[in-house]
């Protein structure tokens, strides 16, 4: 009767544990791995340490927010989170107002170590043959790039600037560096990675940059005029191949692609188009109501055949994330952290 007993106490104990663990709405529940999902990048609250990443499974059932401090003790990430990069197993955490690159393990985001040497305003990474670049833009004061050693995050050097440096890209193992700040600004400069020097300097004519990406080895700009915009495509030796213009739409930025198309929004309104199409797009395929501070398309990313959007209505707040399919068709939509701005598949 007593064994008997033992095991009724012990099946109720396992059974109490096992409701507590389906119905736990905070998603708590430690996770052994962050692969095959999406990290999302939130940058916090300007001045306070409060920045985070949130995970997020491939098919959307499950996510876990707070996936640096869970994972390193509570320790906290720090001060807004701008921008993330990956090489091999590592990820790169860029800190604007810590001054430091947080590296962690990308799939157990335990702590692989910090970069704080010459990091002063920092705005963007990149990675390219095994070196991490990081862009530094104080505002009246330094801008360069700072490049480090992946094997011991050592520095390795300093290209200083006149131009604003803001938004880095690797494409073809070469690194550029887009010299346009908030919309104003024309160049941009390649760096060659077998020297670390600049190679040349790329003038678009008569635009304003805003927004550099790359895609399959090549540099993707976006830019805007007086009533239209653009996109150039420039190869990884520096020159531009291809101008598409978008005719009637201003100002447009946010530029993804995914799929062999352009995504870009221009206002409240996203467009996709193909990338070989001559004539740009008249409708949009999605219209957001803006319904907070600042902008319900704060962040925007288009990953994995997934359109990501960002609902941040002030930076003492969670951010909500809309997901929608490619065509514009709502998926879902969940709670992550404060100024959610970017998503990165994992």
């Amino acid at each position: 009767m007593k064994i008997t007993r033992l095991l009724q106490l012990l099946f109720a104990v396992v059974l109490l544990f096992n409701i507590s663990c389906s119905t736990d709405s905070d998603n708590t529940l430690p996770v052994v791995t962050y692969e095959n999902g999406y990290l999302i990048s939130n940058e916090g609250n300007f001045g306070k340490p409060n920045a985070e990443v949130t995970f997020v499974s491939r098919d959307l059932t499950f996510s876990q927010n707070s996936i640096f401090s869970k994972n390193n003790n509570g320790n906290q990430l720090g001060d807004v989170l701008q921008a993330m990069a990956f090489n091999g197993d590592k990820a790169y955490l860029l800190l604007n107002n810590s001054n430091k690159i947080q590296v962690v393990n990308r799939y157990t985001f335990k702590s692989a170590g910090e970069i704080t040497n010459q990091i002063d305003n920092p705005r963007y990474v990149a990675v390219a043959n095994n070196n991490i670049y990081v862009t530094n833009d104080k505002y009246q004061g330094a801008k360069y790039v700072s490049i480090y050693k992946n094997s011991d995050l050592s520095l390795v050097k300093k290209i200083t600037f006149t131009d604003n440096v803001e938004r880095i890209v690797e494409a073809g193992g070469n690194i550029f560096v887009q010299n346009a700040s908030f919309g104003f600004g024309n160049k941009i400069t390649y760096i060659n990675t077998s020297n670390n020097d600049v190679q040349s300097v790329i003038t678009l004519p008569n635009v304003n940059i805003n927004k550099t990406i790359s895609y399959n080895g090549n540099v993707y700009v976006i830019a805007t005029g007086t009533t239209d915009s653009y996109i150039y495509q420039i190869s990884s030796t520096g020159s531009i191949t291809k101008t598409t213009t978008l005719t009637g739409i201003p100002n447009a930025t946010n530029l993804q692609i995914d799929g062999g198309r352009y995504f870009f929004s221009s206002a409240n309104k996203v467009y996709s188009m193909v990338m070989a199409a001559t004539t740009s797009p008249t409708t949009p395929i999605i219209t957001a109501v803006d319904g907070g501070q600042y902008y319900t398309l704060y962040g925007f990313s288009v990953v994995d055949g997934k359109i990501f959007t960002s609902d941040v209505k002030n930076f003492t707040e969670d951010s909500e994330v809309t997901v929608y399919t490619t065509s514009g068709s709502k998926i879902k939509s969940f709670t992550t952290g404060k100024g959610t701005n970017g998503v990165y598949l994992n």
